[in-house]
């Protein structure tokens, strides 16, 4: 089981702060988790789909798309933060 972890903006449109998925071969990186996240379809693939500017943390250590996920581990995905 993994935890997935929305922040800002997407946790506002796709109307879930944490869900708890079942791990899997197809879920086990970052960029194939965002991609079986996106085969949802509607709000899903608008926020987390290939346009997107998205970023992630494996275990709150920023993640690349090759980052591997283990089972137990907890995903945050979010927008990019700007400040001055």
């Amino acid at each position: 089981m993994i935890r997935i972890r929305y922040f800002a903006r997407l946790r506002e449109r796709l109307a879930t702060s944490e869900e708890q998925l079942d791990w899997s071969a197809d879920t086990a990186t970052v960029a194939a988790l965002r991609q079986h996240l996106c085969a949802r379809g509607g709000v899903w693939a608008e926020m987390l789909g290939v346009g997107e500017t998205v970023l992630a943390a494996v275990d709150q250590e920023l993640a690349r798309p090759d980052t591997p996920i283990q089972d137990g581990q907890e995903v945050a995905f979010f927008p990019p933060v700007t400040g001055g």
